[in-house]
């Protein structure tokens, strides 16, 4: 274990330090769903989106969420440019552990895309979005899950396909259906009774919901307790993915 947490440290600095150099990919991220916030928050206004809190309470945890999907969906192009250039090679004749391999990058990731939630929150603020601090804190951690699982999921992609234009369509064949269907920009309860039902065998829409549900105070709801559940299995699952993967491509 300690030449595990030693081993990961190394990785996440290498990586970490690589993102500080980057202003680009550290605040460009985070445009997407700041547009969605300037441009399409301002719309939602006064809507009875949900029965509990305002319009900004159900569209920021969605966009929270939004953020983290996508922008950890595809963490793997970047390994797939260090297979091309040698770097995985180089690090396969090291003793370092194949599980840091894959935890320093992933922690990296969660780290940028938390950073990034940070600054959305901030900017909802200052549009109007009032929530409890506990509610905003629980968001973070949901970002933060939702990363690390997406991330590891799409380094163990990354490691099974050789080319950059092979992993962009099936990152976007997985990740257009996931955000339609987990209520990420509205919640599934307004959709006709098929969608609400078909969007429940998708598990991001069990996290966006408990986010919702923290951004007005219910921090003891069974829809908390569902999605904090649904995270943690989530994450175990793809860090033990990606580790199989790692270990076999001999990362």
């Amino acid at each position: 274990m300690p030449a595990l947490l030693s081993d990961t440290a190394l990785i996440f600095g290498r990586y970490a330090r690589q993102t500080l150099r980057s202003k680009f990919q550290i605040f460009f991220g985070v445009l997407t769903p700041l547009l969605y916030l300037l441009f399409f928050g301002p719309l939602l206004t006064d809507l009875p989106l949900g029965p509990e809190g305002d319009s900004w309470q159900v569209l920021v945890p969605g966009l929270l969420l939004q953020l983290g999907l996508l922008g950890a969906s595809f963490s793997g192009f970047a390994l797939i440019i260090e297979k091309q250039f040698g770097v995985v090679e180089r690090m396969r004749v090291t003793p370092v552990s194949r599980l840091a391999l894959l935890l320093g990058r992933v922690l990296r990731d969660a780290t940028l895309f938390v950073f990034q939630a940070v600054l959305l929150v901030l900017a909802a603020l200052l549009m109007g979005l009032r929530a409890p601090l506990g509610g905003i804190l629980i968001g973070f951690a949901f970002v933060a899950l939702l990363s690390a699982s997406l991330a590891a999921l799409s380094y163990a992609l990354a490691m099974k396909v050789s080319k950059a234009h092979e992993f962009g369509p099936a990152v976007n064949a997985i990740s257009l259906p996931s955000v339609l269907l987990s209520g990420l920009m509205l919640p599934m309860a307004l959709a006709p009774a098929w969608l609400d039902v078909l969007s429940h065998f998708m598990p991001f829409r069990y996290l966006v919901d408990a986010v919702r549900a923290g951004y007005v105070g219910d921090y003891a709801s069974a829809t908390m307790l569902y999605g904090a559940l649904m995270a943690l299995a989530f994450v175990l699952l793809s860090v033990t993915v990606g580790t199989r993967v790692f270990k076999k491509a001999g990362a």
